[in-house]
C-alpha cells in the first residue's frame, strides 16, 4: 500500500492533535487558557470503562485500528506516556499505521527510565521503536536531550514542564508555621522508590534540628493484604519509628488535587525517595507552592527546577551524608523559592507557542 505524505496546513485552520493522553495536567497546560489554534482530541473512553469514569488508561489511541479508523480526524499524533503495556511489535504497528496515512509522530520523552518498571529492558525496547521513528522529539531538560543524542543520535527540543498547580491555588499564600516540617510521600511504593533507607536517615537528621518534624505518608493499599502493593515489613518498620516518636505516619486514600496541594503546602521540604527516574511532576508542584525539594542525583531533577540534591542511585545506593546536608540546607535557607503566577503564565504561553510551531513544522 502506498504511504501517504503529510499534507500542508491551510492558512488559519486549527491543528488537530491526537495526544496520548490529552487529559493529563502536563498536556492540558501545554495549551494556553484561551484557544490558540491547537485542538487536542479528547481521550477516547477505554473499552469497558464505566460512563462515569475519568480514567484514560489504557489509551485507545495506541491501537493501530483506531488510527486507521480516525486518521481523517487529526493532523498530528503526539505521544507522551501510557504505552507501558505495549510491546515493541505493537508500537511498530502503531508507527506503521501513522506512516500509512501520512500522520507525523511527535514524542515527548518524559521518562528515559520508567519509574513503574523495576527492570529497564521493556522500556528501553519501547524507546528503541519510538525515538527513531518520531518526526520530532521533545524532552524537558538538557541532560535528557544529551542522553537522547548519545543513545539514538536524535535531537530533542528542550521545553520546560508547565505548572502543575492551578493558577488560583498557585497564588494562595502559604500558611505560617513555627516548625520545620519534612515530608516523604511513599504513595503506593512505585518500583523506583527506596523508602525505608531514606526515612531512617531523615529521622536522624530531623531529630538534630530544633522545632523540626518528619511526616511520612503512604497509600492505604500498602496496608491491604489483598492489594499487590501490600508491604507489611515496610509498614511495621514505619510504625515502629512512629511509636518511638521519630516520625508521624499517615495512611490514607489517594489525594485529589486539592488535598495534594494542601499536603505539599504543609511541608517545608519534600524528599523524593527515588533511586532511578528521569523527571518529576511532583517537583513542579512543589515549585508552584513554594515547598523545597530534596531530589536524588539519579535523573535530571535538578535541571528541571531549583532543588536540593542528594546521592541516591540504584547501583550506588544512598549517600546518607548528602541527604543530611540537604535537610540542613533547607532548614537554614527557608523559605524556598516559589513560582509566581506571572512567570508560570508567561511560560505556559511560550510553551504553547513552541508546541504549535513544532506541529506546523511537521505539516509542511
Amino acid at each position: 500500500m502506498t504511504q501517504e505524505q503529510p499534507q500542508s496546513l491551510p492558512a488559519g485552520r486549527e491543528i488537530r492533535v491526537a495526544s496520548v493522553p490529552a487529559g493529563h495536567v502536563y498536556v492540558r497546560h501545554c495549551s494556553p487558557p484561551e484557544p490558540d489554534g491547537v485542538r487536542r482530541l479528547r481521550d477516547p473512553r477505554p473499552l469497558g470503562a464505566p460512563s462515569t469514569s475519568q480514567r484514560w488508561w489504557p489509551p485507545v489511541m495506541l491501537d493501530p485500528d483506531w488510527v486507521r479508523a480516525r486518521f481523517e480526524d487529526f493532523d498530528v499524533f503526539h505521544l507522551h506516556f501510557g504505552f507501558d503495556a505495549q510491546s515493541p511489535t505493537q508500537l511498530t504497528a502503531l508507527v506503521d499505521a501513522l506512516r500509512q496515512h501520512g500522520k507525523p509522530l511527535v514524542y515527548t520523552v518524559h521518562d528515559l527510565r520508567n519509574p513503574h518498571q523495576p527492570n529497564p529492558t521493556s522500556h528501553d525496547a519501547a524507546l528503541d521503536v519510538i525515538i527513531p521513528a518520531a518526526d520530532r522529539l521533545v524532552t524537558l531538560t538538557p541532560g535528557a536531550a544529551e542522553s537522547i543524542r548519545s543513545r539514538w543520535n536524535r535531537t530533542a527540543t528542550v521545553l520546560p514542564h508547565p505548572h502543575v498547580v492551578d493558577l488560583p491555588s498557585l497564588a494562595r499564600p502559604r500558611p505560617y508555621r513555627n516548625r520545620f516540617r519534612v515530608g516523604v510521600h511513599a504513595k503506593s511504593l512505585r518500583p523506583n522508590m527506596a523508602v525505608l533507607p531514606v526515612v531512617q536517615v531523615l529521622a536522624d537528621a530531623v531529630a538534630e534540628l530544633r522545632d523540626a518534624e518528619l511526616h511520612v505518608n503512604i497509600h492505604r493499599e500498602v496496608a491491604d493484604p489483598a492489594s499487590p502493593a501490600y508491604a507489611p515489613q515496610l509498614l511495621n518498620a514505619l510504625e515502629e519509628l512512629a511509636r518511638l516518636d521519630r516520625l508521624t505516619l499517615t495512611i490514607h486514600d489517594y489525594f485529589d488535587d486539592g488535598q495534594l496541594f494542601d499536603y505539599l503546602t504543609s511541608l517545608d521540604l519534600s524528599v523524593l525517595p527515588y533511586h532511578f527516574g528521569t523527571h518529576s511532576g511532583w517537583l513542579e508542584a512543589c515549585h508552584d507552592l513554594g515547598t523545597a525539594v530534596a531530589a536524588p542525583d539519579c535523573g535530571f531533577y535538578a535541571q528541571q527546577r531549583p532543588c536540593l540534591t542528594y546521592g541516591h542511585t540504584q547501583s550506588g545506593g544512598l549517600d546518607a551524608e548528602s541527604l543530611r546536608e540537604a535537610v540542613r540546607t533547607a532548614y537554614e535557607q527557608r523559605p524556598a523559592p516559589r513560582a509566581t503566577v506571572q512567570d508560570r503564565t508567561q511560560e505556559r504561553g511560550e510553551l504553547a507557542a513552541a508546541h504549535r510551531a513544532l506541529y506546523v513544522s511537521t505539516l509542511r
